[in-house]
């Protein structure tokens, strides 16, 4: 018998083997996925801006950091997924989760609350949009809150708001609102000829901002185009241009894709409203204007089980209801390039549980449009 088993002991813990490379790369690379995915959790998040709804504030290429310590994260609701993916795994159209498991949605505390005008990243509610372009039903897939599609919007309302729309200008609680210094609006711009693609550089116009729409007689050529007021007093100026006028098409009749719907046909995205956006603890009686309005908010968004809209009532887990409170904090988003935008006029209230974080900073900027010695745009960095 060893009665120095511990002599045995440190020999042997002084003789262990180092690590091979391959076990330190696994180590390595195990490191930083756990710290990546505490990090894009708990904390910041990098994404891309990949329409123009939000120019001039946000443009196609920025890359920016999304600050989840603001609001508060939230907890997992999908813990089934793979890490550092969102719906699917990269370069594939492989799920990334598996929904065989879904949390109870909590936030953690943050120091600030979502404000009017902030500019807010969210998981957007509607599954149309979360499948969008595809118009096939069939194959639509409808993700958990988590993980469905991510929008980047301006805040315009906050729950409790009553918001409204009139011949372009926001009014939030009968007061017009300051207008983003930046937003852009569809104007019809009118020609002698096809504008040449270099002064629309110089007016610091690409593809994105512009349609030509073709020769309705000879000498006039006309564009769609999406201007702040500064590029329209500047193409106003111009000894080529005929005329620059606001797009009536954005508001002369009704639009059928507006939220709520047909009911309210007189409603476009430049007439629009009045609103009120939902707010915890706010009471609405049940009839047949209020579910049209809010009917889907309570059946989908609002933490209910066993929801049924039949012939202008509300029945919960059976019983029909005839006053209802809503559960959670509601939003109304819009982008600021107004008439360039798919927002929550269009489909509606972003739940609070829905609420990803809040725009901070751009890291990054590149110039899809740009020649190779102009493709990054230097003077975004870290605005």
């Amino acid at each position: 018998m060893n009665w120095k088993f511990w002599e045995k002991k440190a020999k042997t813990e002084g003789e262990r083997k180092p690590k091979s490379a391959l076990r330190e790369w696994w180590d390595a690379v195990l490191f930083a996925v756990v710290a990546a995915t505490l990090i894009r959790w708990l904390i910041m998040e990098a994404y891309t801006i990949p329409t123009p709804s939000m120019e001039n504030s946000m443009l196609v290429g920025d890359f920016l950091f999304v600050s989840k310590f603001h609001y508060g994260t939230r907890t997992p609701r999908t813990p089934l997924q793979i890490p550092l993916t969102h719906q699917k795994i990269w370069f594939t159209n492989i799920p990334s989760y598996l929904d065989w498991v879904q949390l109870p949605t909590y936030r953690l505390p943050g120091f600030t609350h979502v404000k009017r005008n902030d500019v807010v990243v969210f998981n957007v509610p509607g599954i149309a949009e979360n499948n969008y372009p595809s118009t096939n039903q069939a194959t639509w897939i409808d993700y958990p809150v988590d993980l469905k599609t991510n929008y980047i919007k301006r805040c315009v309302a906050v729950s409790g708001d009553i918001l409204e729309i009139k011949d372009r200008q926001l009014i939030i609680n009968g007061e017009a609102e300051v207008n983003p210094p930046q937003m852009q609006l569809s104007y019809l711009v009118t020609a002698k000829d096809e504008i040449n693609e270099r002064n629309l550089e110089a007016l610091d116009l690409d593809p994105d901002d512009y349609d030509f729409m073709g020769r309705p007689e000879a000498g006039k050529a006309v564009y769609q185009m999406f201007l702040t007021q500064e590029k329209v007093d500047k193409l106003k100026a111009l000894p080529y241009v005929i005329s620059v006028s606001e797009d009536y098409r954005t508001h002369e009749g009704p639009d059928t894709r507006i939220f709520p719907g047909g009911k309210y046909e007189r409603w476009n995205g430049d007439n629009y409203g009045p609103l009120v956006i939902p707010k915890e603890g706010m009471k609405i009686p049940i009839n047949d204007s209020t579910l049209y309005t809010y009917g889907k908010v309570i059946e989908k968004y609002d933490h209910n089980k066993e929801v049924k809209i039949e012939g202008g009532k509300l029945f919960i887990e059976g019983k029909e209801v005839t006053e209802y409170t809503f559960n959670q904090n509601y939003y109304f988003m819009m982008g600021d390039n107004r008439h360039n935008s798919l927002d929550s006029r269009y489909w509606g209230f972003v739940p609070e549980d829905h609420i990803v974080g809040k725009g901070f900073f751009i890291w990054l900027s590149i110039d899809k449009h740009g020649s190779f010695l102009n493709k990054i745009r230097w003077s975004r960095f870290f605005k």
